[in-house]
C-alpha cells in the first residue's frame, strides 16, 4: 500500500508554474496570437466569421492557390497515401523525397540536399551536430530561435557577435585560437529585420579563418537571387557558403524544410543528425507541393516581379507615414512601435480594421524596438495595400503613437 503524503492536496509544482504563468495569462486576456482562421483563399482569410485580409504571412511567392500546386498536391496523396508513417532510417526514403532533393540540390548550385518534416528542424540540423564540444559557434546575435536550438543542442562553446557588425564578428575570430575549428552561423535575411546578411564581408573572414559557414535562407529562397536561388546567388557566393538551410513555408507554398551542402557534408547529416534519423520523413503532398512550386518559380518569373513591386509599394506608404521599418530591403518588413502599449493599441485597431497582422515584443525583439511584423505578398495588390496605409493611419492615430520621423 502507497502512503499518502500530507501534501497530496497541494498542485503538482510543474501544473502550478504552468497555471501560473504571467505571459500565458496576458496572452489568453488579450488574444494576439493563435487566433483561429476558420477560411483561407491567399491572403484573404476569415475570422470569427469576419473577412480579413493577412498582412504577416510570409507567403511571398503566393503559390499556395497555384492551380498546378494544388493539383500535385492532391495527385500525391492519390498516388502514395497520406504519410510514410516514419522516418527515412527506419522505413526508406520514397522515390519523391530523391526527386525533391535532386532538383533543389540543382537549383541551388551545391552536391546535395535533405529534406525534412519543417524548416525549423533543418535550422537545427545545419548546426547541432555539425559543432562538437571543443569547436566554436560564431554567431549573429539575431539569428533565428530554431538555430538558437541547434546551438545549445550542439554543446560547443559559443561566441555572440553583433548583429551585422562585422567589426564584431572579425574581433571575435582573432581572439581564438587558430587550430580550433569555427563555425559562423547567420540569417541570409533576418525574419524580424528583414536585414539581408553582409555574405560578401561574412565568407571574406570565414575564409580567412577557415571557418565552415551555415546560413539560413529561410526568408531569402525564393525572394533574393536568380530565380529566387536566394542569398547566396544574390551575392554570387554560393561555391564560398558550405551549408544553406532553407524551409518550404514560405516561397514553396508546403510545409517542411532542407540543407543543401557538399556530398560529404549532407551524408554525415544522415550518419549522425538525430533529428534526421529520429524525425518521421516528409508526406507527399508536402514535397510534391514544394517541388511544383519549385518549377513554378522558375518558368512563372512574374510572381515574384510581383512581389518586389508590392513591397516597394508598401516601402512608400510607410516612409509617407513616417514609420520606422528599419529601412528593410526584403518582403520582411517590421513597423517599429517601440512602446508595447501603443503597439498592442495599434494591433487592436488593425485587427478592428479587418487586417491580420502580429506583434513581435522583446525577448523576440530588442528591448523598445517592439514592432508590428508585416509580410507582403505577390497576391497582395495595391487597393489592398492602401487600405493597409489608411488603416495604419487610424491606428497610429487612435494609440497617441506620433512616429518619430514625424516627430523630428
Amino acid at each position: 500500500m502507497f502512503k499518502v503524503s500530507l501534501f497530496a492536496d497541494r498542485a503538482k509544482p510543474v501544473a502550478e508554474r504552468c497555471r501560473a504563468d504571467v505571459s500565458t495569462r496576458l496572452r489568453l486576456k488579450y488574444a494576439p496570437y493563435y487566433n483561429v482562421v476558420e477560411k483561407a483563399d491567399g491572403v484573404r482569410i476569415v475570422v470569427n466569421g469576419r473577412p480579413m485580409l493577412m498582412m504577416s504571412s510570409n507567403e511571398y511567392l503566393g503559390l499556395t492557390v497555384h492551380p498546378e500546386v494544388r493539383r500535385a498536391a492532391k495527385e500525391a496523396i492519390d498516388r502514395w497515401g497520406t504519410s510514410p508513417c516514419g522516418s527515412r532510417l527506419a522505413n526508406g526514403s520514397r522515390a519523391y523525397h530523391v526527386e525533391l532533393e535532386d532538383e533543389l540540390a540543382a537549383f541551388l548550385g551545391k552536391e546535395a540536399c535533405h529534406v525534412s518534416v519543417a524548416g525549423y528542424m533543418a535550422c537545427v540540423t545545419s548546426i547541432s551536430c555539425l559543432a562538437q564540444r571543443k569547436d566554436v559557434l560564431l554567431v549573429d546575435k539575431s539569428i533565428h530561435a530554431s538555430l538558437w536550438d541547434g546551438v545549445r543542442l550542439s554543446g560547443a562553446e559559443v561566441e555572440r557577435f553583433t548583429h551585422e557588425d562585422m567589426r564584431s564578428l572579425e574581433a571575435s575570430l582573432a581572439r581564438l585560437d587558430p587550430g580550433v575549428p569555427k563555425i559562423i552561423v547567420v540569417d541570409g535575411v533576418y525574419s524580424m529585420e528583414g536585414h539581408i546578411a553582409s555574405l560578401p564581408e561574412i565568407t571574406a573572414l570565414a575564409e580567412a579563418h577557415q571557418a565552415f559557414l551555415v546560413v539560413d535562407d529561410c526568408h531569402g529562397f525564393g525572394v533574393l537571387g536568380r530565380e529566387g536561388r536566394g542569398v547566396a546567388d544574390h551575392f554570387d557566393l554560393t561555391d564560398k557558403v558550405d551549408l544553406i538551410a532553407g524551409s518550404f513555408s514560405k516561397s514553396l507554398a508546403s510545409t517542411g524544410g532542407f540543407v543543401a551542402g557538399d556530398r560529404s557534408t549532407i551524408e554525415y547529416l544522415r550518419s549522425n543528425s538525430q533529428q534526421i534519423i529520429f524525425s518521421a520523413a516528409i508526406t507527399p503532398s508536402a514535397c510534391a507541393a514544394a517541388l511544383a512550386s519549385l518549377r513554378v518559380m522558375q518558368r512563372e518569373p512574374e510572381h515574384r516581379e510581383r512581389l518586389w513591386e508590392n513591397t516597394r509599394y508598401l516601402q512608400g506608404i510607410l516612409r509617407a507615414l513616417g514609420l520606422d521599418f528599419w529601412e528593410s530591403p526584403t518582403p520582411a518588413v517590421p513597423i517599429v512601435i517601440g512602446d508595447k502599449e501603443k503597439l498592442y493599441l495599434i494591433w487592436k485597431s488593425l485587427q478592428e480594421q479587418g487586417f491580420f497582422t502580429v506583434m513581435s515584443i522583446s525577448p523576440g525583439v530588442p528591448v523598445g524596438k517592439d514592432l508590428i511584423r508585416a509580410g507582403v505578398s505577390a497576391l497582395h495588390t495595391r487597393e489592398m495595400l492602401d487600405r493597409f496605409g489608411d488603416a495604419l493611419k487610424v491606428a497610429i492615430k487612435k494609440a497617441g503613437f506620433k512616429p518619430r520621423a514625424l516627430a523630428a
